[in-house]
Parts: structure tokens; C-alpha cells; sequence
């Protein structure tokens, strides 16, 4: 269960709910620390005086700013009493279509439980009629000496919060997109991107997307504690000659009809079958994976380099990949015999 952060209580209206506040996501970023170089001696970051170059204790530094040519120092407790005196209560301010809220204002999501077991009952009428009318409410909620604009939705499970960006927080984008032309190719152009657009829609499945990234730097980690060779990536493809708008359309579509994927990647079917490819070329040494690549008749072999030879294997359909093999084994047979 994810741990409490605040405890205090919801009010709408006459109503009062006490309530948790919960993180509802977590960062699983590899966290480095700091070392010399060529020693196992961790780096320490100290507070020097820039003028004097002395080091100095935390309880002599003082926050500041400053202010058209005027130095402004403040102590914390300054800053404090500027809070808000009703730091443990979320007064909901009003109701909006949930749909109104650009998403580009949603900040950092956190969970809403009830605190007392008497309380279930109010919680979850407030959580069903949010459901059903798929309003937020709007809120404030002072949190770590802050305060924050805040939004009250309804999820099929729990009631979340997420914390917003005033919009004086929000940027403009660097361009906007003018008016469509009219023109009857534009239309064409139109109708085949929302043909792709319907083709290629499915519901939402957060399970298919993992942190790849973070995966990699792991297995890094753990290559190199064990005394492994790192293993290569594989270099992107080059990018092809993209065909003209329309056509890419057209093609895209008809692919996505097919498969239901997009022209530009495999196939939804061939996705964890490349994968497995990929992991087991990895681990063929030079002459094995030359010899692979003979095998399957891989043209410019002699080319490429070893990410360049992995990714041509792998992206070999498993069936001609072992089609291949096969016949060229047979082959090898016949002729020894």
C-alpha cells in the first residue's frame, strides 16, 4: 500500500469528508551517486562562500533575492506564515466538465481514501456522483509549505487528485496551426488520415508499454558488475525515401486494415517474436552470427557491422528464418555425403 503523505479532509458544500492523500505513481529512475574517478571515494557537494571560499554551516545561509538592485533576505518562518491558515482542509470551489481541463495543466497524481471507516459512505456517494456527472472539483491544497491548484476526479476505483499548473505556468506553443486549405486534395488528404486514425484505434492498454530505457541501464549494470562485455545496441535504421503525403496515407491505411499496425512498423503479431530474435542473436559470437547471416542469404553482409548483422537476423520473419536454416543445412549435408 502506498505510504500516507497528508491527512486531513474534502468539504463540499455542508459536507465533510476526512481523507488520505497517496503518491499514485512512483519514479523508478536509476539513481547514481558520485565517485573519483579510478577510486571507490564518494564525491560530497559543500556549500562554499563564493567571495571567500570558506565553507559554511547550514544555519549560516539565509534565502534572498534580489530585488531591483536590493539585496532581499527571508527566513523561513516568513515564508511560513504566508500559508494558508487551513492547510488540512480541500475546500472543492466548484465543479467543471472534467473534458474543459487541457490535459497540458495536470501536474503530479495522487489517491484520495477515506481515513475513517464511519466515512466510507459520504466518499463513495461523492466518488459515484462525480462518475456519473464526469465532473472535477476544483480545489486548493497546501502541501510541503505550498499551494496548489488542485483537481478532483473520479476514477473507477478511487477518487484522485491531481495537482495542477496555474496558467500563468503554461506556455504557449512555439506555433499554431492555421486554417486548413480548402482545396479538394487537402480534403482527400483529410479523409485518409482520419481513415488511418479510425484503423489504427484500440483501447487503451498501459501493460503493453514498459520503460525500456531503464531496463537497459539495469542490465548494464548488472553486464558490467559480472564482468561482461556490454551489450551493443542496435543502430537505428536509416530512414528511407518517405513517399508523397497522400500515398503514405493511402498505404499506411491499408496496412493498418491488414495488420493492424502501422506501414512503418511490423506487424502487432511479429513484435514479440522480433524481440526474442534480438536476444538470442545477441548472444552468438562473430563467426556464429556470419554464419547466421549466410544462412539466411542476408544481402551486404559482408557490410555490416555486428549491430547492423543482430538487427537484419532478427527482423527475419521466424518461419523464413528457419526455412532458411534448414535449407542450407540440407544443402550442406548433401554436398559432404
Amino acid at each position: 500500500m502506498p505510504q500516507k503523505i497528508w491527512n486531513g479532509s474534502i468539504t463540499f458544500g455542508l459536507v465533510t469528508i476526512p481523507v488520505g492523500l497517496y503518491s499514485a505513481t512512483e519514479d523508478h529512475s536509476v539513481h547514481f551517486n558520485q565517485y573519483e574517478r579510478g577510486t571507490h571515494d564518494r564525491v560530497r557537494h559543500l556549500r562554499i562562500n563564493e567571495r571567500t571560499g570558506e565553507q559554511l554551516r547550514v544555519e549560516d545561509i539565509v534565502k534572498g533575492r534580489d530585488v531591483g538592485g536590493t539585496l532581499v533576505t527571508v527566513e523561513q518562518r516568513e515564508l511560513d506564515e504566508l500559508v494558508p491558515l487551513r492547510s488540512r482542509t480541500i475546500e472543492i470551489d466548484g465543479f467543471v466538465e472534467l473534458s474543459e481541463i487541457d490535459p497540458v495543466h495536470f501536474h503530479r497524481t495522487y489517491w484520495l481514501a477515506p481515513t475513517e471507516e464511519q466515512q466510507d459512505r459520504p466518499y463513495r456517494l461523492l466518488h459515484r456522483a462525480m462518475l456519473e456527472t464526469r465532473r472535477a472539483g476544483i480545489a486548493r491544497l497546501v502541501l510541503h509549505g505550498r499551494e496548489y491548484l488542485t483537481a478532483i476526479r473520479a476514477t473507477d476505483r478511487a477518487l484522485a487528485l491531481n495537482t495542477l499548473f496555474f496558467l500563468d505556468e503554461v506556455r504557449d506553443p512555439p506555433t499554431a496551426v492555421g486554417p486548413p486549405n480548402e482545396d479538394a486534395r487537402s480534403g482527400r488528404e483529410l479523409q485518409l488520415a482520419i481513415d488511418l486514425i479510425r484503423s489504427m484505434s484500440e483501447p487503451w492498454r498501459p501493460e503493453r508499454y514498459t520503460d525500456t530505457y531503464t531496463s537497459r541501464v539495469e542490465q548494464l549494470l548488472t553486464d558490467k558488475a559480472a564482468g561482461r562485455a556490454p551489450r551493443p545496441e542496435p543502430e537505428p535504421a536509416e530512414l528511407s525515401e518517405t513517399p508523397e503525403l497522400t500515398e503514405a496515407l493511402r498505404r499506411s491505411t491499408e496496412r493498418a486494415e491488414r495488420t493492424g499496425e502501422p506501414a512503418s512498423g511490423p506487424a502487432r503479431g511479429q513484435r514479440s517474436s522480433a524481440r526474442e530474435a534480438s536476444e538470442s542473436v545477441s548472444t552468438l559470437s562473430r563467426d556464429e552470427l556470419r554464419r547466421r547471416a549466410r544462412e539466411l542469404n542476408i544481402k551486404g553482409r559482408s557490410k555490416l557491422n555486428r549491430a547492423q548483422l543482430e538487427r537484419a537476423v532478427s527482423e527475419q520473419p521466424a518461419a523464413h528464418r528457419e526455412e532458411q536454416v534448414r535449407g542450407s543445412r540440407s544443402r550442406r549435408t548433401t554436398d559432404s555425403a
